[in-house]
């Protein structure tokens, strides 16, 4: 169970799907951790059949999901703002509204009551009894007419944020950016689940091969529409017992990130540095575009994600790649040992230019990725946009340097925002005349063809092929 749910809950040994639901969703209000991570942890300590998982993550990603228009409708049934309420109050009565709403297979009376006896459990914790007050306010909201939605013409921006359930700083954005229609896109791509999507581990199988493996397990796969080493499932699960996991046939990824690797265009045994390395992802791709030959340095600040990497890397049979823990914007701590471990076989370059082609996978507002983690849509900010800006300037400042002449550096993000993508390359750029763009047309599959920027970079934000919203560019040092 989360880790709150004791606290939250008492005289229960096995909390339902709905309890635990409702506990991750309050720890998500207070955790940094993602709910992935959260549901992962909960659903290891419980014994649910696979019915009861299912429940229980339907249940904690639709609230977050559908987070503001459950609001919107919760609004004319109370007599208090929602927000001033207890946290597990709230909660409570939005799982209740998103079975009402959205959820078909569940009866409405059945919705209710469940809502109910949650709000009973939590007697003790919330120190009074709320079960009345939540029975009232649902029983209300299938009493009351359902409103038309907010008029796209008097304000597109809190129309959008309403139905498709964004923060309206974020909608406000994309409708002056973007236009209405291509802002509408954007929103609902935000509001739907995405499929899981996986890279094959082209050291071990090939695609073709693990389809047919999938096949034979009674899985429905197909391969994805641009990647050419990616595979959809048609229904998700516990990726652990997908079959092939364990052996390294595969990695979990969207596949807007599985065209990002290539466009480095890393040679078997190069030098390459990921920048901002884990868990692992890009890391793992280049060393299969490398045949497992070569050496990747990867770089993360975080010893703990740099624990995850390693574990994927043994997953996967990867040997390259050399993790560690290091602020990438401090070269002093990081290049030395570059320079100490570079293979006796290579060539020792110009004093301080030590890597042939460099990965810079930035840290950044990751609003490309808010289906993969609704939680985030509450959690972040428009302020945190020139933080970011300013951060990964500094990655790039601090990693140039080290590049060889005629190598490769390839900076890329999962954000919408120009303030992380192109004005962060436009002003690197201009300070630093020994790097020129290179358009990234060669490099991308020919269904990608239509994703390239008028600046010769990939950005597949509004993409039609159920895609992450990702940007990349590559740069090649000519000095």
């Amino acid at each position: 169970m989360a880790s709150g749910s004791r606290s939250l809950f008492t005289g229960q040994t096995e909390p339902s799907a709905r309890a635990i639901a409702l506990s991750l969703l309050v720890e998500s209000v207070k955790s940094e951790e993602g709910v992935d991570v959260l549901l992962d942890r909960a659903l290891t300590r419980c014994s649910f059949d696979s019915r009861e998982r299912a429940l229980t993550v339907e249940l904690t990603y639709g609230v977050l999901r559908r987070l503001a228009t459950i609001d919107w409708r919760l609004e004319p049934v109370l007599d208090k703002p929602l927000f001033r309420l207890p946290v597990a109050v709230q909660m409570v009565l939005r799982l209740g509204a998103y079975q009402i709403l959205f959820l078909d297979r569940i009866p409405e009376s059945a919705a209710v009551n469940e809502s109910v006896k949650l709000s009973k459990s939590c007697t003790h914790t919330l120190g009074r009894d709320w079960s009345g007050f939540v029975n009232a306010v649902l029983r209300a909201l299938l009493r009351h007419p359902v409103q038309p939605w907010p008029s796209m013409d008097h304000d597109a921006a809190k129309a959008l944020a309403v139905r498709y359930s964004v923060p309206g700083w974020l909608s406000r954005r994309w409708v002056e950016r973007l236009g209405v229609a291509s802002a509408e896109a954007a929103c609902e791509g935000v509001s739907t689940a995405p499929p899981l999507t996986l890279r094959v581990n082209r050291l071990t199988t090939t695609r073709e091969a693990l389809l047919k493996t999938f096949a034979q397990a009674g899985l429905a796969a197909k391969p994805t529409s641009v990647s050419p080493c990616g595979i959809l499932l048609e229904e998700g699960g516990l990726v652990p017992f997908l079959p092939g996991f364990h052996e390294g046939a595969f990695y979990v990824e969207d596949e807007a990130a599985q065209l990002v690797p290539p466009l480095l265009d890393p040679q078997s045994d190069d030098i390459v540095l990921d920048a901002c390395a884990a868990p692992g992802g890009k890391s793992t791709h280049l060393a299969d575009l490398m045949h497992n030959k070569g050496t990747i340095y990867a770089i993360d600040r975080k010893g703990a994600r740099l624990d995850l990497l390693r574990s994927n890397c043994h997953r996967l049979g990867i040997k390259i790649v050399l993790p560690m823990v290091s602020d990438i914007r401090q070269p002093s701590e990081w290049l030395p040992n570059i320079e100490t471990t570079r293979p006796s076989s290579v060539k020792k370059p110009r004093a301080g230019e030590s890597v042939d082609r460099i990965l810079v996978d930035a840290p950044c507002s990751g609003l490309g990725v808010l289906r993969r983690h609704p939680e985030a849509k509450w959690r972040k900010g428009e302020q945190a946009l020139p933080r970011h800006h300013t951060l990964q300037c500094e990655i790039l400042e601090a990693v140039a340097p080290c590049l060889r002449p005629g190598g490769v550096l390839v900076y890329s993000t999962c954000s919408t925002e120009p303030e992380e993508n192109e004005e962060v390359i436009e002003e690197f750029c201009h300070a630093h005349a020994e790097f020129q763009r290179e358009s990234v047309i060669p490099w991308l599959p020919p269904a990608a063809q239509g994703l390239v920027t008028e600046q010769g970079a990939l950005s597949t934000v509004g993409n039609q092929c159920s895609m992450d919203g990702f940007y990349a560019v590559r740069l090649r040092k000519v000095l």
